[in-house]
């Protein structure tokens, strides 16, 4: 039987080489193969598009945007909301059967999308998160347990989701709430009434 489709969302904005290091390289060497991988730029001016030329994987499909999206100027705020736009394009030209986003700084883990693959199937979630790392001091690492699943207990790049899902999408305005944006389409979701599943191992690095 095929197994199914999995797009994978990546935003990015003149990250190139953490493009080429850790977000897309984790991407393309997942064990999982079959893959969309969707890398919206927010009006990238760098080297981008050359280095994703680099990869030569026909799976990767690239978009620039023309101009840059709109956010608050406010450096908190900003960061609470800042890709959503980029990741609500790659969400529509998304055709997977599951969803998962990656930050263009972040990591996955090379097994991952095979293991929430198959976890997906076992427990039949609508939504799977799982544990994280995240980047403290150099070469110092600290698991983000993701008990349980509130804001904060989450990252945009440790949810798994089944495609019909896609129909909730980042608010760029979620900066309003003081809720990040990937918290907040989170609570949307949960709010649906959605099977949700915690897979037990970390899988992501967030840097």
């Amino acid at each position: 039987m095929e197994q199914p489709l999995v797009t994978i969302c990546i935003p990015t904005y003149n990250r190139a080489d953490s493009l080429l290091n850790l977000s897309l390289k984790s991407a393309v060497q997942q064990t999982y193969t079959h893959l969309e991988i969707i890398v919206i730029g927010d009006c990238c001016t760098d080297h981008t598009e050359e280095v994703i030329r680099q990869f030569n994987d026909p799976r990767i499909i690239f978009e620039n945007r023309e101009s840059r999206g709109e956010y608050p100027a406010e450096t908190y705020q900003h960061w609470l909301v800042a890709g959503s736009i980029p990741t609500n394009r790659a969400l529509e030209l998304a055709s997977g059967q599951f969803i998962t986003h990656l930050d263009d700084d972040d990591e996955f883990a090379e097994d991952r999308i095979e293991k929430l693959v198959n976890f997906a199937k076992e427990t039949r979630a609508d939504l799977i998160y799982h544990p994280f790392y995240y980047y403290v001091v150099p070469e110092h690492w600290v698991v983000n347990d993701a008990e349980p699943l509130m804001c904060a207990k989450i990252t945009t790049s440790s949810m798994f989701y089944h495609h019909w899902l896609k129909c909730v999408p980042w608010d760029p305005k979620s900066y309003l709430l003081n809720e990040p944006g990937d918290w907040n389409k989170v609570r949307r979701m949960l709010e649906l009434g959605i099977k949700t599943a915690r897979y037990p191992e970390p899988l992501t690095k967030k840097h």
